[in-house]
């Protein structure tokens, strides 16, 4: 089983995703310390509160056998609707509503909305219910973004947790792509993209390095 929110990471970069699953590496930036901070609010599970139409749940762990992938729900909120689902220990039924936390604010990518429809991949999978719309809530705009999951946004998901799955079994990582995204990516030391993108051999590399050194040395 995967990590759910490795899709977040993939989508951003194929090669951080595989850094920090395959290689196991990290390292933090103030972004990502940031965002820990941010998750302190929510990842509490034996935190509860009961409304008369609504019941918000935190922390909630879901999977996907189909899909071969694990995680947690930042905020998960069920609302009274005759076509949800049976809740243990609750009356009537009740329709599942996914809320994610990120710290900043959308994107251009839809890495994070991404993350999203792969929870609610696992929601379908164990409560047997089609999702269609979800949220997240961006702290430094301190405002939800609510947008609506289509069969283009499951069929990305799909392809990139199948992608997944086969680096993982070559235990394969792929190589740099110099991208805008790299400035922002708190791994960009240790994946050294400008470097690594190179295919020069060592043979060459101490060449030219040879070269260089006696045209410096005065006759």
């Amino acid at each position: 089983m995967l990590q759910l929110n490795g899709i977040q990471h993939y989508a951003y970069c194929p090669r951080r995703w595989a850094l920090i699953t395959i290689e196991q590496v990290w390292q933090d930036n103030a972004d990502t310390m940031i965002g820990q901070y941010v998750h302190r609010n929510v990842d509490n599970p034996f935190y509860e509160e009961i409304f008369n139409n609504k019941i918000i749940s935190r922390s909630v762990p879901v999977f996907s056998y189909k899909l071969g992938i694990n995680g947690i729900i930042d905020v998960l909120e069920f609302h009274r609707d005759s076509k949800g689902v049976e809740l243990t220990g609750h009356e009537g039924y009740w329709r599942p509503f996914i809320v994610e936390y990120k710290k900043g604010r959308p994107a251009k990518q839809r890495a994070d909305q991404l993350q999203v429809v792969a929870q609610a991949f696992c929601l379908e999978e164990m409560y047997d219910i089609c999702i269609t719309e979800a949220a997240i809530y961006y702290v430094k705009l301190k405002k939800r973004e609510k947008f609506y999951i289509n069969d283009s946004m499951k069929s990305e998901v799909k392809q990139i947790v199948q992608h997944m799955h086969a680096l993982i079994n070559e235990g394969k990582t792929p190589g740099a792509e110099i991208k805008k995204n790299c400035q922002l990516c708190s791994l960009k030391d240790l994946c050294m993209p400008r470097l690594t993108i190179r295919k020069r051999s060592v043979a060459n590399y101490i060449s030219n390095s040879w070269e260089i050194y006696n045209e410096e040395i005065p006759e």
